[in-house]
């Protein structure tokens, strides 16, 4: 009996059954062989070096753009050729950039004292170092200084540096030439300004105040054009000044 029931148990002849070959592919159970994969360390090395580039490029963008200069922005209009009063300045923040040369503001006394416009500054810019010059006899292209000899009631109170004023011949030689227009016919209505734009660049109270007579000298910024009449119409007292309303 125990003999007939290992038989049975082992198959009726003891041994294992194996599977047999499949004769249209490998033996079920087994694998198909897997080719190694080829590394390359060299390409993974790159591209973590990019996104390290770029994360850097973007971390400076940011730090960049945080970093703000004080620096000098006019609150006045100044003509050329003039130095800037620091009343006439106050400080404002901006994106500090490299090549932007700003006048920053701990440099405003050095500003107010040795420097000048190089050209005419609008209140609201921002100074930069070529708005700015040490020259004091610097004019625009086209522009010359004229002193006008002047007595009062030939300009208006409250003329002050930078102000712009109309110069207008007065004298016997305009009243004949408008009565002479008047009898031909014509309106008389008075003359055409000598120039309608010029600037005060400095006025010299009591310069001739030794003599008593009142009179004033005041340098304007004038067309070159206009010069020559400017200073004959002085000489001959023949001249006087009208301010120019603002135009802001």
């Amino acid at each position: 009996m125990k003999t007939r029931e290992r038989s049975a148990a082992g198959g009726g002849n003891g041994r294992q059954s194996v599977p047999a070959p499949n004769a249209n592919g490998p033996a079920v159970g087994s694998r198909l062989p897997v080719a190694p994969r080829e590394r390359k360390p060299a390409l993974a090395a790159l591209a973590v070096l990019l996104i390290l580039v770029g994360a850097l490029g973007a971390t400076v963008m940011v730090l960049r753009a945080g970093n703000k200069v004080s620096v000098v922005e006019i609150t006045a209009d100044v003509a050329v050729g003039d130095k800037i009063p620091v009343s006439a300045m106050r400080e404002v923040m901006v994106a500090d950039g490299t090549d932007v040369k700003y006048i920053r503001w701990n440099q405003r006394e050095d500003l107010a004292t040795r420097w000048r416009a190089a050209t005419n500054l609008t209140s609201g810019s921002v100074l930069v170092s070529s708005m700015i010059t040490e020259k004091s006899d610097v004019l625009a292209p086209g522009k010359t200084l004229v002193g006008l000899s002047l007595k009062k009631g030939q300009f208006p109170s409250g003329l002050a540096d930078g102000l712009t004023v109309a110069a207008y011949l007065v004298g016997n030689d305009v009243k004949s030439s408008t009565d002479s227009s008047a009898t031909a016919g014509g309106t008389g209505g008075g003359s055409s300004p000598i120039s309608d734009d010029l600037v005060i660049k400095d006025i010299d109270t009591g310069s001739n105040s030794s003599f008593g007579d009142g009179t004033e000298t005041i340098t304007v910024i004038a067309d070159a054009d206009d010069a020559g009449a400017l200073a004959t119409a002085s000489a001959a007292g023949d001249v006087s000044l009208v301010l120019v309303p603002s135009k802001n």
